[in-house]
């Protein structure tokens, strides 16, 4: 087992992947319907043509998380493939700034948007961490409509399918807590973008003007909205982004307390900001 999951990693590595021991591994228990930590059960004659199939997928830089069907977020194990955003580690810190500050409300059943929710990662993360509130998602796309319906699925997150900048309007006014992870990649940036995200993401949820932040500028009249009186907002934008989110939630549009924080590698990675009371 070691000798072939080596192997892979070495191919996975001349491919250019960014962890390639952990996605050689990961595809191996995959395969084999087991976790990481229990490969060492797998014997080397049980690796057969599906690993070596698996892993030339990756080598041609398919997200593992396609190959799999399945991706990690928080607590969660999400349904995934194509057509879907593959969640990233950098947005559990923004989830989790904003678990702590929905705890933090003085509300009994706080209620939270999410808006652009792809495959429901965030909305299911807040539901599950804080089991009072009630969430509501939106995602526009069909294609990730579908596999955040089926991530959904027994849950108490209420999904709708629409546009985030007109979702949800019998909220207007009610919301404690607004949270999206929008597109926000620059038009300008396509080639320097993963292939993983590039060639597989959908281009709804990637891209979003030429500066990248047309859809944060539409989402921020939408929060507006929907929010009541010192109600928050929290959204995802690019480390390269930080300094200028926080100018479009200004005070002249009715916010106090607009500001970045950093994710787990100290870049900025998202911006809070408060509804003014009137």
């Amino acid at each position: 087992m070691l000798a072939e999951v080596a192997q892979a990693t070495q191919r996975l590595a001349d491919a250019g992947v960014p962890s390639p021991r952990f996605d050689a591994e990961e595809l191996a228990a995959s395969v084999h319907g087991v976790k990481r930590g229990e490969l060492h059960r797998v014997a080397d004659a049980d690796f057969d043509a599906r690993y070596w199939a698996a892993v030339a997928r990756r080598e041609a830089r398919e997200p593992l998380q396609h190959i799999t069907g399945r991706a990690f977020f928080r607590y969660l194990e999400l349904e995934v493939g194509p057509g879907v955003f593959v969640p990233r580690p950098e947005t559990e810190s923004v989830v989790g700034w904003a678990i702590d500050a929905v705890r933090a409300m003085d509300s009994a059943e706080p209620l939270i948007v999410d808006l652009c929710t792809g495959s429901a990662a965030i909305a299911l993360a807040l539901a599950q961490e804080v089991p009072r509130s009630r969430v509501f998602a939106v995602e526009l796309d069909e294609g990730a409509y579908a596999w955040a319906r089926r991530n959904v699925a027994g849950s108490r997150v209420t999904l709708e399918q629409g546009d985030a900048l007109t979702a949800f309007p019998a909220l207007d006014g009610q919301v404690d807590l607004v949270i999206a992870n929008p597109p926000y990649i620059p038009l300008t940036e396509w080639e320097y973008v993963a292939p993983e995200a590039r060639d597989h993401d959908p281009e709804l949820a990637l891209f979003s003007g030429e500066d990248g932040l047309d859809a944060i500028r539409g989402l921020e009249r939408t929060a507006h909205r929907l929010l009541r009186p010192s109600g928050v907002v929290v959204i995802e934008h690019a480390d390269t982004q930080g300094g200028l989110v926080p100018w479009i939630f200004t005070e002249d549009r009715g916010w106090a307390d607009a500001a970045d924080h950093p994710d787990l590698n100290n870049r900025p990675r998202f911006c809070t900001a408060r509804r003014e009371v009137p």
